[in-house]
């Protein structure tokens, strides 16, 4: 599992993929510690051009909760929870027959975080998790993601954590898998290397260079490469079908906290290389189309219990 701030457990990018994965167990926790974290995402991407005309944009909202308790010194255990909305608007795209091929997509997410420590320096995990991903009115049974990611890090130092992982994830009717790596490398008081995203079935944790400006303020930028599926209604324009958006998130952060516990992070985004495509029920390519650049923004306000 990604080793990350417990202020990036639902952020931006997390959003845009509408993926999960509750932060990696804290080290040096005490068998019968619990933490808990939660965190509510808001974005929109502004007015976007389709290569083949017409446009697209959608604002969204993402709600969600971690915990995890540290039962041995070996072993730990949590659960995660989320709830993903996106509401999608479009302007008559060519490529598209001028119909909107989705409106509003929902995603509720549960996931479960597994960590075991075969060695003071090696940490295994294991974090399997369930998404229902579909257009509202379509078929829960039709929309089912699963599958798990298996991470392995070491810990070199108190300021170095690298590791790797892999997921594995049947998406609608599509299995993926692809390698990640975990990276916590504090280069200096004020410069970090991390995992800015929470891997999950989208894809992996990218990467982020960031720097504290003052113990409140820090800025960050990094990317990453996002896919995801979503199962489409039976009365639109695809009936029963699926829908796609591939794109690599490029961003900028800046980041306040309140306290030790409270923080808001504000999002600057550019989604480039982007690809919508309306697949058959049977999952042959019905519409598709490419988008350059988009542009967003979201903010996020985390709190650790």
């Amino acid at each position: 599992m990604p080793y990350l701030p417990f202020t990036h457990v639902v952020s931006l990018a997390a959003l845009l993929a509408a993926s999960l994965l509750a932060p990696a167990f804290a080290q040096g926790l005490k068998p019968g510690d619990v933490t808990t974290s939660a965190a509510i995402t808001g974005i929109n991407q502004f007015d976007t051009d389709l290569d083949h005309g017409g446009g697209f944009r959608w604002a969204g909202v993402q709600v969600g909760a971690n915990v995890s308790r540290q039962f041995t010194p070996q072993v730990a255990a949590g659960f995660s929870l989320r709830y993903d909305t996106q509401d999608w608007r479009w302007d008559k795209p060519p490529a598209f027959a001028g119909r909107a091929p989705w409106s509003r997509i929902n995603a509720p997410l549960v996931g479960l975080n597994l960590s075991y420590a075969i060695a003071p320096d090696w940490r295994l995990g294991l974090s399997p998790s369930v998404e229902w991903s579909g257009e509202s009115g379509a078929r829960a049974g039709d929309s089912l993601n699963y599958g798990a990611l298996l991470t392995a890090t070491r810990t070199f130092s108190p300021d170095l954590v690298v590791g790797f992982g892999v997921g594995v994830f049947r998406q609608i009717d599509e299995n993926k898998a692809f390698p990640f790596v975990i990276v916590k490398w504090q280069i200096s008081d004020r410069l970090r290397l991390g995992n800015p995203l929470p891997a999950g079935p989208a894809g992996g944790a990218g990467l982020e260079l960031s720097y504290a400006l003052t113990d409140r303020w820090e800025v960050g930028g990094g990317g990453s490469y996002r896919s995801y599926r979503f199962r489409l209604k039976d009365d639109g324009a695809v009936p029963g079908g699926i829908g796609e958006n591939r794109f690599i998130p490029l961003f900028a952060r800046l980041s306040y906290s309140f306290d030790k516990a409270t923080r808001a992070d504000f999002y600057a985004a550019g989604f480039v290389n982007g690809k919508l495509t309306a697949s058959s029920a049977g999952g042959h390519k019905v519409y598709s189309d490419e988008y350059g650049s988009a542009p967003a923004i979201g903010l996020t306000l985390s709190h650790r219990f």
